[in-house]
């Protein structure tokens, strides 16, 4: 097995001249670790002492310790360091300029998850943003995409449909490092701040994350396993209907279900089509918390048996346009807010454009909707290749 070094564990072998005398923030969450499990700002207070002044935490806070969408974390005093911790989910989600006052250089060390909804790679573009305006240098410390970053899948986001869960015209599964996002969303999507990226050593894009030797720290509290994250590019959509995505249970977005669906009606209107590499199994739960909480659901578990043929996208896409065929008066689309959006629809939120959402209504083929979208997915593919960091040798 490889053992990729990660950007975290390059910064504080080898410290770059240009870090001498700053003082520093670091954008960081659980998750930020180095392969012995030592938290980043323990590491980074080690190598720069009392320069690393203070810390900022994304969505689900700095233990990942909020479940769900517009639950905000508080600032607060880091209990190991006793730094101040602005919470960049609260009040507000960009960094202020008085936020920015006690730091010259912001580092940014999250585990992304290779979705375009997960709202981290948003925080890190708002804190490029405020470090154009405040005149701030970034520096991003790069880890593994988890799913990889060979395969890209999806729609790109409308522009029209910009949230917090998407600002870029992303595709669902976008196959890129944190890193190579930021130069991405830095020069390509004009952010155009003082920005630079400490790449990996040893990751390659065909890596799932179970084959880069570094240990699995939740993200955040729903996304327990790389599994979970593995499946997330599709069956986050169920996050926009009233369908549970298994939260409150201790597979979230591998189980999914409700108490109105009939599990053997949608493998017969499904008839075999199921993408390859996937095996659907029926099962019930009983979420302890959020949708359907303490009722029985009928549904499926989700067994990724080939990562390398699973489209995750395209397959909950199958499942989703199935129940709608299937269950007609008991389906609904969940209504707003969503992720600070008060009057559209969080599935278009999530969709990113409301057109998917009308072509699975109108039971428009998958093949007619991933026709339509082919054009631009091949763009953004074509464009993502400027910002590799990293190749399969």
């Amino acid at each position: 097995m490889t053992i990729v070094t990660t950007g975290l564990e390059r910064l504080t072998a080898a410290p770059p001249a240009y870090l001498r005398g700053k003082r520093l923030g670091l954008l960081c969450n659980v998750a930020s670790v180095d392969r012995h499990l030592v938290h980043a700002r323990q590491l980074v207070q080690d190598c720069f002492g009392d320069r690393l002044v203070q810390l900022f935490s994304p969505q689900h806070g700095l233990f990942a310790e909020k479940q769900d969408n517009m639950i905000e974390s508080d600032h607060r005093r880091d209990p190991l360091l006793d730094l101040p911790v602005y919470s960049l989910y609260s009040n507000t989600r960009e960094p202020s300029q008085e936020m920015f006052d006690a730091i010259d250089v912001v580092l940014i060390d999250l585990q992304d998850v290779g979705t375009r909804v997960y709202t981290f790679i948003y925080t890190m573009s708002y804190c490029m943003e405020a470090a154009r305006k405040f005149a701030k240098k970034v520096v991003v410390l790069d880890r593994p995409n988890p799913i990889g970053g060979d395969i890209v899948e999806g729609n790109c986001l409308d522009p029209a449909w910009r949230s917090f869960v998407g600002r870029y015209p992303l595709p669902m599964r976008h196959g890129m490092t944190i890193g190579e996002l930021a130069m991405l969303f830095n020069r390509s999507y004009g952010i155009d701040c003082d920005l630079d990226v400490i790449p990996m050593k040893g990751w390659r894009r065909c890596m799932y994350f179970e084959q880069t030797g570094l240990p699995w720290v939740p993200p955040s509290p729903n996304l327990p396993t790389p599994a979970s994250a593995m499946v997330y590019p599709g069956q986050v959509i169920w996050e926009g209907t009233n369908v549970s995505e298994g939260r409150g249970t201790t597979l979230p977005f591998e189980l999914f279900g409700a108490p109105f669906i009939a599990p053997q009606k949608i493998l017969d209107i499904l008839g075999g089509r199921i993408q390859p590499g996937l095996v659907l199994r029926v099962t019930e739960f009983e979420p302890t918390a959020n949708k359907w909480q303490g009722q029985p659901c009928h549904g499926f578990q989700l067994h990724v048996t080939d990562r390398n043929l699973y489209r995750p996208y395209r397959t909950s896409l199958m499942l989703l346009q199935a129940i709608l065929a299937c269950h007609p008066q008991s389906f609904e689309w969940k209504s707003p807010p969503y992720e600070y959006e008060f009057e559209r629809l969080p599935i278009d939120l999530i969709f990113g454009d409301r057109q998917v959402r009308l072509g699975l209504e109108q039971m428009r083929t998958i093949d007619a909707l991933e026709s339509s979208w082919r054009k631009g997915l091949q763009a953004f593919d074509s464009l993502r290749r400027n910002y590799f960091l990293y190749g399969n040798d």
